[in-house]
């Protein structure tokens, strides 16, 4: 009986310890300043991000999401799970939708994952337009054949611009460069394939964008 009970003892004090590790992690306050990344480390998880998505990796999505929560906005390990949670599950719900309103079904994960993104940002931005502005370059990007020749960039420079408190043309050099990104792995996918070669192009183009708005956003 004595040694059931320390046991029983033990395995409370680990419940105990590791309810309030997640705790603390999903509820310590903390700050950081979101125009401080590193454009290059960002871009590097872009690219891999994309690749997942289009691979239908879910976990491999999930994982990547996480790293970039982690190095680049600093969150603690549960509370990125759960964001990075939001960030994969709101990608692939709209993945598999047919329709607007089907898209439409991702916003409320999108608005969980800028809440979290808010509520660590020491610059204030609109919760709900980023989310909103998130969802909408994502449909203009899926119905491009539907838009005029610059309406992706735009979508693009405009929902950076919700969250970065700048004007959507100071990033317009980002939004074109990510949208020419885009552009070749969708043009490519429908050829016959997007190659390793086609990859290291559409890399190129992302440092170059995230560059570009880490430029804009922190130019005084």
């Amino acid at each position: 009986m004595k040694v059931r009970r320390k046991i029983l003892i033990a395995l409370l004090l680990v419940i105990a310890a590791l309810a309030a590790w997640i705790c603390s992690d999903l509820f310590r306050p903390f700050k950081v300043e979101i125009r401080d990344f590193d454009a290059n480390e960002v871009a590097r998880l872009d690219t891999a991000m994309w690749r997942s998505y289009y691979a239908r990796q879910r976990l491999q999505l999930f994982r990547e999401a996480g790293e970039l929560l982690e190095t680049q906005f600093h969150f603690p390990f549960w509370r990125r799970q759960l964001v990075a949670f939001y960030a994969a599950k709101s990608a692939f719900v709209f993945k598999d939708g047919k329709s607007r309103a089907d898209y439409e079904k991702a916003l409320p994960d999108l608005r969980k994952f800028y809440r979290e993104i808010h509520d660590v940002s020491a610059s204030d931005f609109d919760v709900e337009a980023a989310a909103k502005l998130e969802l909408e370059w994502w449909i203009v990007h899926r119905q491009r054949l539907q838009h005029q020749p610059g309406d992706l960039a735009k979508a693009l420079a405009d929902g950076a611009a919700a969250v970065y408190g700048v004007s959507s043309e100071e990033l317009t050099e980002y939004g074109t460069l990510r949208a020419q990104a885009m552009d070749i792995r969708d043009n490519k996918a429908e050829s016959g394939g997007v190659t390793e070669e086609d990859w290291r192009q559409i890399d190129d183009l992302l440092h170059r964008s995230w560059n570009a708005l880490h430029a804009a956003v922190n130019r005084k």
